[in-house]
């Protein structure tokens, strides 16, 4: 081959791999994350994730991409990154709590949405058919649907402080998630002989005035809900909690490990691990509306013996050996 054709057929060559290096690129399939709080409060979610798709093959950035959106706590962030991830056009989209997959479910009809952590009857707020057979665009990992995981944590809050009567419980009565859970709150306090008062934060510039109701009506207990507001929050909310000198317990383990004084709830990464599964599935080609739903299968009680001697609490050797783990 002479010079000159050697040339026209190398620059020609060349020039292909840009091309074939996009359609590469073009061709790995992409995830969207939609989460309601943030990349720090998030880490371990989306690290189970990771490792959930990492077990079934999937790595990022070499056979799969993932785009994420953190929400901050901030609500109305939803719906506009719900549309941000809906227009890269992924084959999935992953979505933490309830408000995040109303939002996502009025972007799209078509992406198939994965919802982690959600608290209210998908059958009810319209995004499903039945739990075994969902129908359209929506499946995924529920927290609870039902009293009795707000029963078992009141339950715990009167037994670890034997005597307390006076409870606050603090979520935002206009999240779909939160509002399911506080329409249930005057039966279920009542079962238990406890007066409650609903202390509402809508966003973090009201946790101010929710914490000095507390110490104004001389609450004796505060129950925290899985709001996102809190999580993103952790920090200030149990540092506040802790100005109280009051005990409360919230729905996830990370709160204890911030210094809160208990939790009862899911193994929220055993739900961003498992929903890897579901992750699976679609990109093999298996319909969304045909993946039941499921629901949480393992909650755990933890308990920060720290924090009770700092609010002069001595729990019982019986309640601490109902613990799952106990921080101290």
């Amino acid at each position: 081959m002479r010079r000159r054709e050697f040339l026209s057929v190398f620059a020609g060559a060349a020039a292909a791999w840009p091309l074939a290096a996009r359609a590469q690129q073009a061709a790995t399939p992409s995830i969207g994350v939609l989460s309601p709080a943030s990349a720090a409060t998030s880490a371990r979610n989306i690290a189970a994730l990771r490792q959930g798709l990492r077990n079934l093959g999937y790595v990022e950035g070499r056979n799969i991409a993932i785009e994420y959106r953190f929400a901050e706590g901030i609500s109305e962030r939803l719906s506009r990154f719900a549309t941000e991830l809906v227009a890269l056009k992924p084959v999935v989209i992953v979505v933490g709590s309830t408000s995040g997959i109303v939002s996502a479910s009025k972007i799209t009809q078509t992406v198939p949405l994965i919802m982690i952590g959600a608290s209210e009857d998908p059958v009810l707020l319209g995004l499903v058919a039945s739990f075994a057979r969902p129908g359209g665009n929506v499946t995924g990992f529920m927290l609870t649907l039902d009293q009795q995981i707000l029963g078992k944590r009141l339950q715990l809050l009167r037994d670890a402080i034997p005597g307390i009567s006076r409870v606050g419980v603090m979520g935002n009565p206009d999240a779909p998630g939160d509002a399911a859970e506080l329409r249930m709150v005057p039966s279920v306090a009542g079962q238990f002989g406890l007066q409650y008062r609903l202390l509402e934060v809508r966003t973090v510039d009201e946790l101010e005035a929710a914490f000095a109701t507390a110490t104004r009506e001389d609450l004796q207990a505060l129950y925290i809900t899985w709001n996102p507001v809190f999580n993103v929050h952790r920090a200030r909310v149990v540092a506040m909690v802790a100005s109280l000198r009051i005990p409360a317990i919230y729905g996830f383990r990370d709160f204890v490990q911030s210094g809160g004084l208990m939790s009862y709830g899911p193994d929220l990464p055993d739900l961003y691990r498992r929903s890897a599964t579901y992750v699976d599935k679609i990109l093999k080609g298996e319909k969304v509306g045909e993946l039941p739903l499921q629901l949480s299968e393992w909650y755990e009680l933890v308990i920060n013996l720290k924090t009770a001697k700092a609010l002069g609490l001595s729990i019982s050797e019986a309640f601490l050996l109902l613990a799952d783990e106990v921080i101290e």
